[in-house]
């Protein structure tokens, strides 16, 4: 197990090095694709590498949720003048992750206001780790900060909606926010919620497994049945899919806190499972079921 657990180490880290290469300039010989699919009214979802983005289109311009990675913008601005003219007025990151914010440097330059969590800016604005990927990340250059800073929630009126954005206490991270198109009912998680896959918990950066659970206890507060979900990261999901999603959280995390309550050590808590019927369904995306577990277990026995 321990010689699995190396490799699977070693496997992320070297992905999140590449995608951190790319942030800094570091040139593919092929851009990479995006894929662009209508979700409701003047809403569109674009999927590609990196977190997903929401954008809004209509007479007051266009509104981007998350921007994704460098080398990728030019075939969003491609993807988006094939739906609106206007230029991107608003970029809204739902947290700091360089797969998130990686195109704010361009979109600031081009004239985007970019708005976020206060804890975003101040992320950004400085030298991170994150522990789990061994990971050192410098502080992004001024076009790409926000500019636009909030503490809690905000209210965007721009294209005949009423978008509401919120934040969440130590969810993923501690600069979380998801945002809510009210006549469009279509909800943007960032990466609270991963569909069909492990979620990566920044514990380095302030996010837990109570956290993310209570954002999304929150979440079905503002949502009905028929509203559309764009995930973080996975396909665009219902709120029945959300509730599974919780339910598995809940459930790992409840089994990891009582193993803690008995005295079980790290190894023994990965030892004993309590992943282990979600695995199949759950552990085939960049975090693996131990990797899951450890992030619950760690952030339990945290002081």
């Amino acid at each position: 197990m321990k010689s699995r657990l190396i490799v699977s180490k070693l496997f992320m880290l070297t992905l999140f090095i590449v995608v951190q290469g790319m942030l800094h300039g570091q040139e593919e010989s092929q851009e990479p694709p995006i894929n662009m699919r209508f979700v409701a009214s003047n809403i569109y979802m674009f999927e590609g590498r990196g977190g997903n983005i929401g954008i809004s289109v209509g007479p007051d311009g266009v509104f981007l949720i998350d921007d994704q990675i460098a080398p990728v913008t030019d075939t969003l601005l491609a993807n988006i003048r094939r739906v609106s003219q206007l230029p991107v007025k608003f970029v809204l990151n739902t947290h700091w992750h360089g797969d998130h914010t990686g195109g704010n440097e361009r979109m600031g330059s081009m004239g985007a206001v970019i708005v976020a969590h206060e804890n975003v800016r101040k992320r950004m604005s400085a030298p991170q780790f994150i522990e789990f990927f061994q990971n050192r990340t410098d502080p992004a250059p001024r076009e790409a900060l926000p500019v636009i800073t909030f503490t809690r929630d905000m209210i965007f009126h721009l294209n005949g909606d009423e978008i509401y954005v919120r934040h969440f206490d130590n969810a993923h991270t501690d600069g979380d926010a998801v945002v809510y198109f009210q006549r469009a009912n279509v909800l943007h998680t960032g990466d609270i919620f991963f569909s069909g896959r492990y979620p990566f918990i920044d514990l380095s950066s302030g996010g837990s497994i109570q956290g993310i659970i209570d954002a999304i206890n929150s979440i079905f507060g503002m949502i009905n049945q028929y509203t559309k979900i764009i995930p973080g990261h996975g396909p665009l999901s219902t709120p029945d899919e959300l509730s599974t999603y919780r339910s598995m959280l809940v459930t790992v995390s409840t089994r990891v806190k009582k193993l803690i309550e008995e005295g079980k050590t790290r190894e023994e808590v990965l030892a004993a499972r309590p992943s282990r019927e979600f695995d199949l369904d759950w552990g085939n995306g960049t975090i693996k079921p131990d990797d899951f577990v450890g992030f619950i277990y760690d952030d339990l026995t945290r002081k």
